[in-house]
């Protein structure tokens, strides 16, 4: 079981390359406006004021969210999101898809823990796949020089309180 699911995760990853071949010369925020399935995310980025902070020396762990994760969200949400008055929600949920460091598919286990930039944990599953609060990682390790990205297909929310 475990061995398949890295199989898979080498597959997506190699899959993925092409797409991301300049993954190792761009930062975190450069690998992902190249990518282009992530635009919602960057302009999320971008109205919370984070840019700097993810074009910083890291090292950082994102759990990117593509647009069809955004769009997934109940019809105005994102909207809503990105309005000024909105922004310190956006802050948190954003800084709760990034960890401290960079973490390599190879470091995840069933299971595990793991504080986030906004201070509360996510939790790690292997099982069906690998996945972080419940939504799938669907392409891994796209390195960037200040950390590394994991493509997930839904938008993870922080607590509430």
């Amino acid at each position: 079981m475990l061995r398949r699911m890295f199989i898979a995760l080498t597959a997506s990853t190699l899959l993925a390359a092409p797409a991301f071949a300049d993954g190792h010369t761009k930062d975190i925020v450069d690998t992902a406006v190249g990518a282009g399935s992530f635009t919602t995310l960057v302009a999320a980025v971008e109205a919370a004021g984070l840019v700097e902070t993810l074009k910083g020396p890291g090292p950082f762990t994102v759990f990117a969210p593509t647009d069809a994760a955004f769009a997934a969200l109940p019809a105005g949400t994102v909207e809503d999101l990105l309005k000024p008055e909105n922004k310190d929600k956006l802050v948190a949920i954003l800084t709760y898809h990034v960890l401290p460091g960079k973490v390599m598919s190879t470091d995840l286990s069933e299971g595990l823990k793991a504080a986030t930039v906004q201070g509360a944990e996510v939790t790690i599953t292997l099982e069906g796949g690998p996945k972080v609060n419940g939504a799938a990682i669907s392409t891994a390790n796209i390195e960037a020089t200040n950390g590394v990205i994991h493509v997930i297909d839904a938008v993870i929310l922080p607590p509430e309180g």
